[in-house]
């Protein structure tokens, strides 16, 4: 019986092997958004969180409770609504009377004991309820009744926002949303993807992915990501990006100094070097580069440096900004 561990050249084909794997089932019922798929799958192997932003009907939910079935997940998709209370995502304690009579409280515990929510309109609901679920986040546990109660890893959230209605919302402070490890932009399909979409969904054999991992196995993948070397001069893009967000640094350019209020704290800088390793592992490579740094960006940052009315005024975006920045790296 051979009882060699496998060398490290084995452990990285397997690991290919299972992001190939998971790509490819994927595909078979989402059409499209490859880009998004790539960094929905980098953020949960970071063990982070990501706000997708985008109109209704882009398959937000599909795409999402697909990943959970793929990987093996436990799901749980929570409607934020105006009268969702903290204990309808936590849980709480409820009286039960036994058979003898005796009474006692037992905990029930609410939609968050699970490895993937889906926080659908998480700007639906008063921020008390929102901070119920951005504790959860932050420190992966909860407490009812004075008792801390420690959630399943793995736990990411998958949080959603429609950018076109504001009546009745209530916006994510800019503190909260630095929680966030991406925000996504999801998009309009291709004409192409569209026609793809109504051949796929409107007959009787619609697709239906297929469980190809389970909980270790994701596990296993999101401790892999630690081993992707990060090199020096990668650091240093990354500290040279963030720094520069910043309009009282010194490596402010003039537009920074010009259109933006706040930039980028420290967490930038973590999720930046994390997300680089996973997406290099994802993309095959075996170390981390530049390349990485400049395709994540954007979902980093985007939502961690706040313009001021200058740029509001000039029809600059924040997008706009991070672009520039990136690219001069």
């Amino acid at each position: 019986m051979n009882t060699e561990a496998p060398t490290p050249a084995a452990r990285w084909q397997e690991v290919q092997d299972r992001v190939s794997a998971i790509r490819k089932e994927t595909a078979r019922v989402i059409v499209g958004q490859d880009d998004i798929v790539e960094l929905l799958l980098t953020s949960l192997l970071c063990k982070g969180h990501c706000l997708l932003v985008g109109v209704p009907g882009l398959a937000k939910t599909l795409l999402v409770s697909t990943l959970g079935r793929i990987l093996g997940l436990k799901f749980q998709r929570i409607q934020f609504t105006p009268d969702l209370m903290p204990t309808d995502i936590v849980g709480s304690e409820i009286l039960h009377t036994g058979s003898d009579g005796s009474r006692e409280f037992r905990f029930a515990p609410g939609p968050i004991f699970a490895n993937l929510i889906l926080a659908d309109e998480i700007n639906r609901t008063p921020p008390k309820t929102q901070a119920a679920l951005l504790e959860a986040m932050q420190e992966k546990q909860v407490t009812v009744a004075g008792h801390t109660r420690r959630l399943e890893e793995p736990f990411t959230v998958f949080a959603t926002q429609n950018p076109i209605e504001h009546e009745g919302t209530y916006p994510l402070p800019e503190a909260q949303l630095d929680r966030f490890f991406f925000e996504l932009r999801i998009g309009y399909p291709t004409l192409a993807e569209e026609e793809e979409i109504v051949h796929r969904t409107t007959r009787r054999d619609i697709p239906e992915a297929s469980t190809i991992l389970d909980a270790p196995g994701v596990l296993a993948l999101q401790d892999a990501t630690l081993d992707v070397p990060l090199p020096d001069s990668v650091v240093k893009a990354i500290l040279k990006l963030v720094h520069s967000t910043r309009p009282d640094s010194e490596a402010a350019s003039a537009d920074v100094k010009n259109y933006v209020s706040f930039g980028a704290g420290p967490r930038a800088s973590q999720c930046l070097a994390r997300a680089a390793r996973a997406l290099a592992l994802l993309r095959g490579q075996s170390a981390a580069s530049i390349d990485e740094v400049r395709a994540l960006a954007l979902p980093i940052l985007r939502h961690r440096v706040i313009p001021n009315y200058n740029a509001t005024g000039e029809g600059i975006s924040t997008d706009d900004i991070i672009r520039k920045l990136a690219a001069a790296l």
